[in-house]
């Protein structure tokens, strides 16, 4: 089956190597994948082909590397995944150009910056009865001349983060959560002194700490039917000034309402491919606030392959064999983490802590670095530093819940 097809990955984080690992476990396939910096964890890997391009991001390179691979390859289907937006933008904009033996698992481009326009896509959620927080849309223009329905804390994207992201300022935050009006004035004027020029979304904050965060990750076929919805419980997050929000624990649930609702969103909206969407529980009036949806699969997406269901047998399944997958709701338990065990227990509210330490007892834990076969010394050096790292960094920017 491996010699069949060949994985072509672009990007370099843990994203990458999550997707790489899925492929490498469902089927010993060594993933060829392009990044712009000779950096860990896909630098080095066992379980990668990693190739460096400085100007991966570009038009011009992207093709030039989907090409070279696809001659390289020229035997096999190129199944070709982006691991960052940008990559997925490109993937969406050259889907019907790319060589006879590329498969591009993606929806068009116009109906890309439709889904990840934050404005568009609340609108889209209103059509189709998906909640979200309640919401504001700021335009430059408007400049400190404009009023809130909700009070403080504020929080504050941008509407198109693609743009956002393109301007190169590594001083923009993800997100930014405003405990006050001037923070709030203070943040859009930073915003757009940096060159971003679109909206940006001003929303309520939603109470409750990161247990209050869902993940959910569904896969879409060819026909735009959902076949698989996995749903994690997020119990800790990064606090970082650039790693806000990154999933660090999560445990996977089950809620049918939820995953039924996100489905009949994605099938009337014809969505094809990975989905990723980021939601947290309201409990206010217990209702889930959809915050927005990535249009691939997330930076935690191993937690889906770890919970059971390998996210590069869904791909192969139904792009390189054409079988039609049943739908599926993963509904056992699992745990995936990308922190030492002490830091997660350090830092989770501690009525998860019995679960936690049962699904290790179990082996259903995972760690998306820590990987049996891709484990030479020089590697598991290397993830003892990130640990060592994560450690240090978790002791800095989180807080120990009070419970």
């Amino acid at each position: 089956m491996s010699q069949s097809f060949q994985p072509l990955l672009f990007g370099g984080d843990i994203n990458v190597y999550s997707v790489a690992r899925a492929f490498h476990e469902a089927y010993g396939v060594r993933s060829v994948a392009f990044g712009k910096y000779p950096a860990f964890p896909c630098y080095g890997s066992a379980i990668l082909d990693y190739r460096v391009c400085p100007e991966n991001e570009s038009d011009e390179a992207f093709l030039r590397n989907v090409r070279a691979v696809a001659q390289e390859f020229s035997d096999r289907t190129v199944i070709l995944m982006g691991c960052g937006d940008s990559y997925v933008q490109l993937a969406c904009r050259y889907r019907d150009s790319l060589p006879a033996n590329v498969i591009a698992p993606y929806i068009t481009e116009d109906f890309l910056m439709t889904l990840v326009n934050k404005e568009r896509f609340y609108e889209l959620c209103d059509r189709h009865g998906v909640d979200h927080p309640a919401t504001f849309i700021y335009d430059k223009s408007m400049g400190h001349d404009f009023r809130l329905p909700w009070g403080a804390p504020y929080i504050a994207k941008p509407a198109d983060s693609v743009a956002y992201w393109a301007c190169g300022d590594h001083s923009l935050a993800k997100v930014y959560i405003c405990q006050t009006w001037e923070e709030l004035l203070e943040s859009l004027d930073h915003v757009y002194a940096a060159g971003y020029q679109d909206h940006m979304i001003l929303q309520e904050f939603i109470p409750g700490d990161d247990s209050y965060m869902r993940v959910l990750t569904s896969y879409s076929d060819r026909n735009g039917r959902v076949t698989t919805s996995c749903l994690g419980h997020v119990l800790l997050e990064e606090h970082s000034p650039h790693g806000i929000g990154n999933h660090a624990v999560i445990l996977t649930e089950y809620d049918e309402t939820l995953q039924l609702q996100i489905r009949n969103l994605l099938e009337g909206l014809h969505f094809v491919g990975f989905s990723n969407f980021d939601i947290k529980f309201d409990s206010r009036d217990g209702k889930y606030k959809v915050f927005e949806i990535n249009c691939r699969q997330g930076r935690s997406n191993y937690y889906v392959t770890g919970a059971g269901h390998n996210i590069a047998r869904l791909v192969v399944e139904d792009r390189i064999l054409h079988h039609d997958l049943p739908f599926q709701i993963t509904k056992n338990r699992s745990l995936w983490r990308m922190i030492p065990p002490n830091v997660a227990f350090k830092f989770t509210p501690k009525k998860y802590h019995e679960e936690m330490r049962s699904l290790m007892r179990a082996g259903a834990d995972s760690h998306s670095l820590v990987y049996s076969r891709d484990a030479s010394l020089k590697r598991r050096l290397r993830v003892m530093k990130n640990h060592l790292g994560n450690i240090k960094r978790f002791n800095k920017f989180n807080k120990v819940p009070q419970d």
